[in-house]
């Protein structure tokens, strides 16, 4: 019984005809019907993988990205273990590139390669950039599902969803059995929906021995989900990234006012030094939504020129978030939770 040969959601069927012919056999019963009806079944089975396998077409890395050079080793790991840690440094290109050599190498066409994100902006935004390098339109090839929305069609092979979502759907099918690949993201933020899904993992990959889960986390301590996988190995990516210039600005505590004000004249006066001395747009992080809020009421009193002031969290709707990655002839200013 080859169950790589077979769409995901139908290896039931594949194990209940194995059983029956066994169990003929074992009373020296008749088997040709069977046999022929397990034949035609697995010959079908092959026509439907070939025919998603058209349907995905030519998909190609980005080559300067870090990881796309690990490729071989990530895919040749795979192939040969169940679950694979991906030690990845920011900047790698592991979110983008890995779900798009799954489906490179094959993998999707037996069933959805499910990839997870932490955040529904971080779903959303990356299943519209991968659809883009992969030259299709969102919800084809590559869809996204979160709480409330969901673009996702027949044709979808890869679906970004966040944490949650996949929780969800374990409620509604205990084995995953629409997935032939899940990808676990940003594992190492280790928030509680990604604790209960790993943990939930651990037993399905025992009844599942199909099922492939990659787990992608930042180098602090990989070895704890190697560990807890069996010692399932391990491969390490080297990042890529912008200098960065550390300034430190120390607020001005001559100045009247409590302890707010003076706070927020301070970002005033470094978003001035940033628009004096820089060209790019500019981010600032604040405690929560309503230090956002006086952030930005400060920031439109003072009057800056050219500049566009968008505020990021999570109670705001995702066409409201997206607006950070929209194109514009002005400087954004965005000021954003953590």
């Amino acid at each position: 019984m080859n169950i790589y040969e077979v769409p995901t959601h139908y290896i039931g069927k594949l194990i209940s005809l194995e059983r029956n012919i066994q169990k003929r056999k074992q009373r020296k019963q008749p088997i040709d019907v069977l046999e022929k009806k397990l034949h035609q079944f697995l010959a079908e089975s092959k026509a439907k993988i070939e025919k998603v396998k058209q349907t995905i077409g030519v998909v190609s890395l980005v080559d300067d990205l870090p990881i796309s050079q690990k490729e071989i080793e990530i895919v040749g790991l795979l192939r040969d273990n169940q679950v694979l840690i991906i030690a990845g440094e920011t900047g790698c290109g592991k979110t983008t590139q890995l779900p798009k050599m799954c489906l490179k190498a094959g993998f999707g066409a037996r069933g959805l390669i499910a990839h997870t994100q932490p955040r529904r902006l971080a779903a959303t935004s990356v299943a519209k950039r991968i659809a883009e390098e992969l030259n299709t339109e969102l919800g084809n090839l590559v869809g996204y599902s979160i709480r409330f929305n969901n673009k996702v069609s027949s044709s979808t092979r890869l679906k970004l969803m966040t944490d949650g979502v996949l929780l969800s759907e374990i409620e509604k099918d205990p084995l995953l059995s629409r997935y032939d690949v899940i990808i676990i993201d940003e594992a190492h933020e280790r928030s509680l929906n990604i604790d209960f899904l790993l943990g939930f993992l651990t037993k399905i990959l025992i009844k599942r021995r199909d099922l492939k889960l990659i787990i992608t986390s930042a180098t602090i301590d990989p070895e704890r989900f190697s560990k807890h996988f069996n010692n399932a190995p391990m491969v390490t990516v080297e990042g890529r990234s912008y200098p960065v210039e550390v300034r430190y600005r120390p607020i001005d505590d001559d100045n009247d006012g409590n302890s707010a004000d003076i706070l927020l004249q301070s970002i005033v006066n470094a978003v001035d030094e940033c628009i004096l001395e820089s060209t790019g747009n500019i981010l600032i992080f604040a405690d929560g939504e309503g230090q956002i809020k006086s952030i930005i009421k400060n920031l439109k009193q003072s009057e800056l020129a050219q500049v566009e002031i968008l505020p990021l969290y999570a109670r705001l709707s995702i066409s409201e978030q997206q607006k950070i990655f929209s194109a514009s002839s002005r400087r954004k200013i965005i000021v954003s939770t953590n």
